[in-house]
């Protein structure tokens, strides 16, 4: 699975501004994708909804698990999108 697959495809999405896929855990699964999605001013989709357009345009093995709605995405200096800052929350559950 890759995630930039799957970032893609939200990212394809009219009403996606920004778009985040991290690895999260899973009783399941061991690890599954999670959609980190930042909307456009006035925009209307739900994470369900980006969810299932997701879902419905990749492979069963890399299909979106949950999909969570931002207001911002943490980033560097550079701009470019701190996914260990996203991930880290989910994993200090786990230990």
């Amino acid at each position: 699975m890759y995630a930039s697959d799957l970032e893609q495809v939200l990212l394809r999405h009219p009403e996606v501004a920004e778009a985040c896929v991290v690895g999260v855990p899973s009783e399941r699964w061991g690890e599954t994708p999670l959609g980190l999605v930042v909307l456009r001013p006035g925009a209307t989709s739900t994470p369900q909804a980006l969810r299932d357009l997701c879902n419905e345009r990749v492979g069963k093995v890399q299909r979106l698990s949950e999909v969570q709605l931002r207001d911002e995405l943490p980033k560097n200096a550079i701009g470019k999108i701190l996914k260990r800052e996203l991930r880290a929350p989910f994993w200090e559950k786990v230990r």
